[in-house]
């Protein structure tokens, strides 16, 4: 660990499902599925782990929170389209969570135009109205939009857990590196497996992974 990280409080986070939400970030057609503008290969080795947690979850009552990257048509300065290729367009099929997660409709949704799931959105106020103040975060794509909502998370006050392998960034060097940096300051990072046993056993301390920096 480098030695301006290793001045770091190991707090540890202790799982309370009555007091959790999974939060997954952009896990739509648009960045996974062939037709998508910026697709990210190899989507499908998140979906396992993913359902894993997210089965875990709803069996333990806690709420599923599905967010969605969306924008909109004609608008005269979208902030990402200023750094990304255009896309999510609003009311397309590019926007819509992939079928392989059995997304609910009676689940919440949030739609995003920013990269952080909290900003400009109502997910705060939504999770504070159900009592949430720790978060299960993962998604696509790890450095961009999962990072800025975990970032987002931990300013606002919320614990949070990263499960490595239901996360994907754009490289092995940015996921490295940006899972290196919530470990440190941020939160903690976990796996699938250890989420979805310590869900099914009603909460509990959740160890974190070293992350090599």
């Amino acid at each position: 660990m480098d030695v301006f990280s290793s001045h770091r409080q190991e707090t540890g986070l202790t799982l309370a499902p009555a007091r959790a939400a999974v939060v997954v970030v952009d896990m739509i057609n648009e960045f996974c599925k062939p037709g998508g503008k910026m697709v990210l290969p190899g989507y499908e080795r998140l979906v396992g782990p993913q359902l894993a947690v997210i089965q875990e979850a709803r069996k333990a009552d806690v709420p599923v929170v599905w967010v969605h990257d969306v924008h909109r048509a004609n608008v005269r300065q979208d902030r990402e389209w200023l750094k990304r290729t255009p896309h999510g367009l609003e009311n397309t099929w590019a926007i819509e969570i992939i079928e392989d997660l059995g997304a609910r409709p009676d689940e919440i949704h949030v739609v995003k135009r920013r990269y952080s799931a909290f900003f400009g959105t109502d997910l705060d106020l939504t999770l504070k109205d159900l009592g949430v103040t720790q978060l299960i975060v993962f998604g696509v794509v790890t450095n961009i939009c999962v990072r800025s909502t975990v970032h987002d998370a931990f300013f606002l006050g919320y614990e949070v857990a990263v499960p490595q392998d239901c996360c994907a960034a754009t490289g092995e060097r940015e996921q490295d590196s940006s899972l290196y940096d919530i470990a440190t300051h941020f939160g903690t990072v976990t796996d699938a497996a250890t989420l979805a046993e310590t869900l099914a056993g009603g909460g509990g301390p959740i160890p974190a992974i070293e992350i090599a920096g």
